[in-house]
């Protein structure tokens, strides 16, 4: 088992592993209670402590966020040996400089993402990361 990772200080070779290109799993809660889980890019800033995900509001991810408020969420990348799971509290938001905050640190570790008028951020407040980075 792994030593807990402060999510405000995760050390340097979590976020090493955080800025590497790599994919990720984000699991939801579906409204009767089973999880959804896709395939997503997302960004991590230990200072504010929020994972990013960046995608359009009728996708079902964004749809069971806004269903439940308040719901908790959590992204998982693996790469071999190494895994990080954050999780924590997830709020669905349009508002035009988070969700411009949000493409540009996704273009920053992926591509630049296709322009969406129907952009939202899906945002998580990590209390909680466990793992090996």
């Amino acid at each position: 088992m792994s030593e807990p990772i402060d999510p405000a200080n995760p050390g340097p070779d979590v976020m090493a592993f955080l800025t590497e290109r790599h994919l990720a799993t984000l699991t939801t809660q579906r409204p009767d209670g089973s999880p959804h889980v896709v395939p997503v890019g997302f960004t991590y800033e230990p200072e504010t402590r929020l994972v990013r995900v960046i995608t359009f509001a009728p996708s079902k991810k964004a749809r069971n966020l806004v269903a439940s408020p308040g719901s908790r969420a959590a992204v998982c990348q693996i790469d071999g040996g190494r895994w990080l799971t954050l999780e924590g509290t997830a709020v669905v938001t349009a508002d035009a400089e988070r969700a411009a905050d949000g493409e540009a640190r996704y273009a920053a570790r992926y591509r630049d993402p296709k322009q969406r008028p129907d952009r939202v951020v899906i945002e998580i407040t990590v209390d909680k990361i466990m793992g090996r980075g």
